[in-house]
């Protein structure tokens, strides 16, 4: 199982994007947190600052919509060169629709579940996703603790992927540290988000290094 580190960049210094992003050439993709105060209590920004992102960077661009009307918006951000756009699906209307609108534009798509929001509703949709991404806090915040009680839908979730076959990665966002990494992995995670864990270290780069340790230890056994 490959293992991608994909740090969030909601705990950096938002003033200089372009500096926190070079902090962390280790990484495989800068996680992205769009938030609206609509469909989470918290407003990030938007559409023109991802824009400015990728014109700084080469990384892989892994936009996570925390957004109402994301059947509308996440197109926008597969246009702007996110290689990767996750929306909600209880924000969703019409979430194949969207799946596949935003792999006609060339981004990979993914599926965002809540903490408390089940994964067998939307087997049937797996086909139609190249991520799926289960919550491990209550979207919204960065710096959370760990909600252990996701990894049981985490291993349910690995289950179905696997009976699919194919390249379907499996992301896990919020509280990813040192301390969890490996249980996330040990569940079947291979795509870990970590903000407050990378930003809040001296060295940004050496932590996703351990990180990509840690992770691999545990992937390869």
């Amino acid at each position: 199982m490959g293992i991608r580190i994909t740090p969030s960049i909601l705990n950096a210094n938002l003033a200089a994007l372009n500096d926190e992003i070079a902090r962390i050439p280790s990484a495989d993709a800068v996680h992205l947190d769009v938030m609206d105060n609509r469909f989470v209590p918290n407003l990030t920004f938007g559409l023109p600052v991802v824009q400015s992102v990728r014109a700084g960077t080469d990384k892989m661009l892994d936009v996570h919509l925390m957004i109402a009307g994301v059947d509308r918006w996440a197109p926008g951000y597969a246009e702007a060169g996110a290689e990767s756009v996750t929306f909600h699906i209880e924000a969703s209307d019409a979430p194949v629709k969207l799946a596949r609108e935003l792999r006609a534009l060339g981004a990979r798509a993914s599926m965002a579940l809540r903490p408390a929001t089940p994964i067998e509703p939307y087997a049937d949709l797996l086909d139609e996703l190249d991520m799926v991404l289960l919550m491990t806090v209550e979207p919204g915040f960065g710096g959370q603790s760990f909600l252990d009680v996701v990894l049981p839908k985490l291993r349910r979730t690995r289950a179905l992927l696997d009976a699919r076959g194919g390249d379907i990665w499996l992301q896990v966002d919020g509280g990813i540290s040192a301390d969890t990494i490996e249980r996330c992995v040990e569940a079947g995670a291979d795509t870990l988000v970590a903000g407050s864990a990378v930003y809040s270290s001296a060295d940004p780069d050496a932590m996703v290094r351990a990180l990509r340790v840690s992770a691999e230890a545990v992937a390869a056994t």
